[in-house]
């Protein structure tokens, strides 16, 4: 994949958003707790690649991007 292509920064920013969830939803798992919402973002994440257009400002700055919120 070519680094200037804007879904490698997506995919990049994406990737560090689910992976800081892991942690939320592994401890959910293991107490019981309703992680519905949560799995509702992380959904949200994995399916950006797909729902997103993605582009490079004049900075190099990804836009395009709307992010989903993450959950308290």
């Amino acid at each position: 994949m070519n680094v200037t292509d804007p879904i490698h920064y997506l995919r990049k920013e994406r990737n560090r958003l689910l992976g800081l969830t892991d942690w939320e939803m592994i401890k959910a798992l293991e107490t019981g707790v309703n992680s519905d919402a949560l799995k509702e973002y992380r959904q949200a994440l994995r399916d950006l690649p797909s729902t997103a257009s993605p582009s490079l400002d004049e900075n190099g700055q990804l836009t395009g991007v709307t992010w989903p919120t993450k959950p308290e």
